[in-house]
């Protein structure tokens, strides 16, 4: 079998494919033949070596990925849900980007309802974000109105699809203007692309529109001021990355603009906090693998959400293999909309 190595961060020359022996499954996994691998910008972070969760259950050398459909190869003593043969995709904690892998039964799922194969393979790490960030961490109100930043890629294309099938008011924003038709046919009831109305922000109070539930952002230092406040009482923040801290082109961080992003960054008084009424919540799902009964009760909301019709395919971009350097620029270009796969 094959996988992709990262022995020490850097740029894409790090993303090494290794001929190594196939795992064997131990009793409560399946063993996998990959058909595809979702990519994601955390892969990026991998890479440049400032993802948490890295460092903390794995180090270097790393295989990453996080999300892996295809065809289970073989089955642990104590598997019961599955057979050999069956198609599946899988929410893995890194060793995604491989042409075979081990991952635990209850990570496995059968492919949902008006998913493919390979199209499953960018199933469960946006979808399971998007649904943990508006199921399970608070409750919103009935008809809620919220804002999507980055609502075409792969997180926010899932939130503003979940957000709409429960009926909620749906406002995204997006880097670039071909980009605005795309989360329209998602469901969103307005898009702003901040690339040529910075100015949004005054465009939506205009509106009537600064009074929000809730608004998700993995931005940053860039917009989390000004998300925060938009709130109405009551309102959330929930913050999911920090994507602006890093350079989009060239692979390397730049240090200068971290260093920058991370002086720009606000910081919230929790005094304030409680004066307002208005919270912030902040999570990332790599560390709560261990959630069993948190990680159920994600996948049988969705496969609720896909039976349904509900929710659906994002739009897909395919790249080979053993192109996965293209992949890691195509994300950190900011052009992608939806899912990047890896086609096995």
């Amino acid at each position: 079998m094959k996988k992709i190595v990262i022995r020490s961060p850097g740029s894409y020359e790090k993303l090494e494919i290794e001929e190594v022996v196939s795992p064997q499954p131990e009793s409560n996994q399946v063993l996998i033949s990959v058909k595809g691998i979702g990519v994601n910008y955390a892969d990026t972070l991998i890479r440049l070596g400032v993802y948490e969760s890295a460092k903390v259950y794995v180090g270097w050398p790393i295989t990453p990925g996080f999300e892996v459909s295809g065809v289970i190869k073989k089955i642990g003593s104590n598997v019961t849900k599955f057979k050999v043969g069956d198609e599946v995709f899988a929410f893995t904690r890194f060793n995604g980007y491989a042409t075979e892998v081990c991952v635990s039964e209850i990570h496995t799922s059968f492919v949902p309802k008006g998913f493919d194969l390979l199209q499953s393979a960018g199933f469960p790490a946006v979808f399971m974000t998007a649904y943990y960030a508006l199921k399970q961490l608070f409750i919103l109100p009935k008809k809620a109105k919220i804002l999507v930043h980055s609502a075409a890629g792969g997180v926010g294309s899932a939130l503003v699809q979940i957000a709409k099938a429960d009926n909620h008011f749906v406002v995204g924003v997006v880097g670039r203007s071909d980009k605005i038709e795309y989360v329209k046919s998602l469901g969103a009831d307005l898009v702003f692309d901040k690339s040529t109305n910075s100015d949004f922000w005054n465009d939506l109070k205009k509106m009537g529109h600064d009074n929000f539930d809730a608004v998700f952002d993995a931005n940053g230092y860039t917009t989390l001021k000004q998300s925060y406040n938009i709130l109405r009482p009551t309102g959330r923040l929930v913050i999911y990355g920090s994507h602006s801290l890093l350079s989009k082109n060239g692979g390397k961080i730049n240090y200068l603009k971290a260093a920058y992003g991370l002086w720009k960054t606000p910081h919230f008084n929790p005094l304030e906090m409680v004066t307002s009424n208005k919270s912030i919540v902040a999570f990332n799902l790599s560390f709560l693998l261990e959630e069993d009964e948190l990680a159920k009760e994600n996948m049988q909301g969705l496969f609720q959400y896909a039976s349904q019709g509900k929710i659906f395919p994002p739009e897909t971009t395919y790249i080979d293999f053993d192109q996965v350097a293209k992949a890691h620029q195509l994300i950190e270009s900011g052009n992608s909309r939806g899912k990047i796969i890896l086609k096995v």
